[in-house]
């Protein structure tokens, strides 16, 4: 067992005495597969893609761009040998290309430093990506979760997250933020994971019982 798994392992034993409306949850969904994903200029390029636009509209566009920029994983060079036009023929919006060419600049002159972002705080990854036109601290966070795993994330802002703690708490209405982070406050120091079993609640769909 590698150290993520193990440290999720950890996690999904640690959630499951803290929250016991979160336990039957993790027994249901199983453990927490995460690991650091190793192309990062290309997560969060994908991240700038996805903004504001359909899953199958992102993919189809994430793929023109990808082929755009040749073999293996897109790049900031890759991305800096490419026009404005030949960005906005894959149909990235003339703003989206406008991000896409200002992260690989940023990450060309080394104002973004992807290849040390896993020696840095959580604070200091966020504080270098946000300058980043484009990339906002809902960003950075998913890029911490799904790029560098790091274990307490919580993206209390997040609708998705919102969505799974009603229904895991069964509650009315949706909760808002500050209750979001009421409720997370016992998941600590794993809400990377706990959000994530938030997100996979929704899903599942069973006729028979609350998931």
């Amino acid at each position: 067992m590698n150290d993520q798994a193990a440290t999720f392992r950890k996690a999904s034993k640690h959630l499951s005495k803290a929250d016991p409306l979160l336990k039957p949850v993790i027994n249901n969904i199983g453990p927490c597969p995460l690991k650091p994903y190793r192309y990062r200029f290309a997560l969060l390029l994908r991240s700038i893609v996805s903004q504001q636009i359909s899953t199958s509209a992102a993919r189809t566009i994430y793929l023109r761009l990808h082929a755009l920029t040749g073999k293996g994983q897109p790049t900031a060079e890759k991305v800096m040998q490419l026009s404005h036009e030949q960005l906005r023929s894959v149909g990235l919006s003339n703003q989206k290309a406008t991000y896409v060419r200002h992260l690989a600049e940023m990450v060309m002159q080394n104002k973004v430093r992807l290849h040390k972002m896993h020696l840095l705080s959580d604070e200091d990854v966020t504080s270098e990506l946000i300058q980043v036109k484009g990339i906002g601290v809902w960003t950075a966070q998913m890029f911490l979760m799904f790029g560098l795993c790091r274990p307490d994330i919580f993206p209390h802002g997040d609708l998705g997250i919102q969505n799974g703690i009603q229904k895991i708490y069964e509650l009315k209405t949706r909760p808002d933020q500050q209750t979001c982070i009421e409720i997370a406050e016992r998941w600590q120091p794993y809400r990377t994971v706990a959000s994530w079993y938030c997100w996979r609640i929704l899903e599942m769909e069973t006729p028979d019982g609350p998931w």
